[in-house]
């Protein structure tokens, strides 16, 4: 299945104004000749280590095997139920992969400890662990994996039979877990995290738990050549001038899924679009949305909507201002990936770093070893805490202050919600970003805590200093502790929401800060307040 892209208005004005210098530039062969240069002089030493996946079809069908082999040994054993731990790159991509084919995976990137509970909680003697991370320094899966072993050992289990780890080669998480006997799947070291969907960390997770990745590698191979090849018809070219050479430049993209059989793309789209664009003050945010969107229909001046699409529009008119794009899962995810890469070149960035992501991390380890008291709040409404950072007026009620922060959206600007809640439990608060899209006509997220900090959080810090942010806490009914470790999770998550709106003030970025103790009871008083 071929990869299919329809763009009118400013988005089809990039695309002939655009390509044709990319093509003399010689931008898609250079990206496949593995060309560090094509971003600058800045950028040269980070891409030359970070080019590996326009290689991860090849470099990946070894493992096929591999992995069937072992998804039959543990069959065989009755274990047929896949935990993943990982975050950012190593959870998104297998959560879209299992999805679109259909069979069950449970994502654990979450530190809320109900979601780490209710994950303990399922089929734990069928079920097996996939710890997936290119150091294991990341917090959150360090936690998660210390946690399953000791659950593992209370209940009899050998963890050494239940644990597989996805990992960079020599890397500490490599050591130890061979150390400790775990099997140990090595990925290809010069693939960033969100450009390893068709490597290991893509491939062990949903191979595991049934996905055909034989025909995903198959998919993404069919496109592989018309994506090296230096021609105006090449759809990665196509896509990069979509994302970023409008002029002016369209700098919010709107994904919608409309009619494709892929589930959950837009989410793996946008860490691999926010993380690798937002810094120097630059970028492009992406905004997930539903078809019913108010940023559909609002025509807003910086708004580029993308849809997913069945088929993309090739004998008839597309939508005005609009693009479409068809074609199976793999070819999605190589020509999205080359994309991105492009747009890296056109905004002059590297595409390949995420300086910012790093300082949240930092905030969040200082709160974890300094544990203080929770700063109290300015006031109480309804049950809900507010605080701020960032100088909001706050007024006296939970509606004040959302006017307050609101009143700080300017014209070019958007609005982040960050709800630090168990995503599983509480679907219906994604409610909330429509409603305050209709009330601002402005661009608006909704970000899962903490997994939105291995994504858009570095667009938040890095890229335009024109966004606003409503963070959405809750006080944990249960705390779970987290073995050898001074803090528990429901610590470490208000940890992580502490760190990140204390670096989002430190970078000018005002947060209103809403604590519930009771999600569902709360959720009627917080779409009020929004709308």
């Amino acid at each position: 299945m071929t990869i299919t892209i329809a763009a009118s208005g400013d988005a089809a004005d990039a695309v002939d104004r655009v390509v044709p210098q990319l093509v003399t530039d010689m931008v898609a062969s250079g990206i496949t000749a593995l060309n560090p240069t094509l971003w600058g002089p800045d950028a040269e030493s980070e891409a030359e280590k970070r080019l590996g996946w326009t290689e991860a079809v090849v470099v990946s069908t070894p493992l096929l095997d591999e992995i069937d082999a072992l998804r039959d040994e543990l069959a065989a054993k009755g274990v047929d139920h896949v935990v993943l731990a990982g975050m950012g790159g190593s959870s998104l991509a297998p959560e879209v992969i299992t999805r679109t084919y259909g069979v069950e995976l449970t994502v654990l990137d979450a530190t809320e400890p109900g979601q780490v509970l209710s994950a303990l909680a399922d089929r734990l003697d069928r079920t097996v662990l996939v710890v997936s991370s290119k150091s294991g320094s990341t917090v959150e899966t360090a936690s998660q994996r210390k946690t399953f072993e000791k659950a593992f050992t209370d209940a009899g289990i050998d963890p050494a039979e239940r644990i597989v780890v996805v990992t960079d080669p020599g890397s500490p998480l490599d050591e130890s877990a061979r150390a400790a006997g775990y099997r140990v799947f090595n990925a290809d070291p010069n693939i960033g995290g969100r450009y390893s969907a068709l490597s290991a960390f893509g491939l062990v997770p949903s191979g595991l738990a049934g996905a055909d990745i034989r025909e995903l590698l198959a998919e993404a191979d069919a496109v592989t050549v018309e994506l090296a090849q230096d021609s105006a018809a090449n759809p990665g070219l196509v896509l990069g001038a979509v994302l970023a050479g409008t002029t002016p430049l369209r700098d919010k993209i709107a994904i919608v899924a409309d009619g494709t059989h892929i589930i959950g793309f837009p989410d793996w789209a946008e860490q691999l679009i926010a993380e690798s664009t937002g810094k120097l003050g630059r970028g492009l945010l992406p905004v997930v949305i539903g078809t019913k969107a108010p940023e559909i229909t609002e025509g807003l001046h910086d708004v580029q909507v993308v849809r997913l699409v069945a088929n993309a529009a090739e004998t008839r008119e597309v939508a005005p201002g609009e693009v479409e794009i068809s074609g199976s899962l793999g070819g999605q995810i190589m020509v999205w990936e080359y994309a991105v890469a492009v747009a890296g070149r056109l905004l002059e960035i590297n595409p390949f770093d995420q300086p910012d992501v790093e300082s949240a991390k930092v905030a969040t380890r200082a709160l974890l070893d300094q544990r203080p008291e929770p700063t109290a709040p300015a006031f109480t409404d309804q049950g809900i805490d507010v605080r701020e950072v960032g100088g909001i007026e706050l007024g006296d009620s939970l509606a004040s202050a959302v006017t307050g922060l609101l009143s700080l959206v300017t014209d070019d600007g958007y609005v982040s919600i960050q709800a630090y809640i168990d995503r599983v439990a509480n679907p219906e608060l994604e409610e909330l970003r429509d409603a305050l899209a209709a009330r601002t006509r402005r661009p608006v997220t909704f970000g899962w805590g903490p997994r939105f900090l291995h994504s858009t959080g570095q667009y938040h810090k890095g890229g335009p200093a024109n966004g606003v942010f409503l963070q959405i806490t809750q006080t944990a009914k249960e705390d779970l502790s987290i073995p050898d470790s001074p803090f528990t999770f429901g610590q470490l998550v208000q940890a992580q929401a502490a760190g990140d709106a204390k670096v989002l003030s430190e970078h000018g970025r005002p947060v209103l800060t809403l604590t519930v103790s009771d999600v569902q009871a709360a959720l009627p008083a917080l779409l009020a307040a929004l709308r």
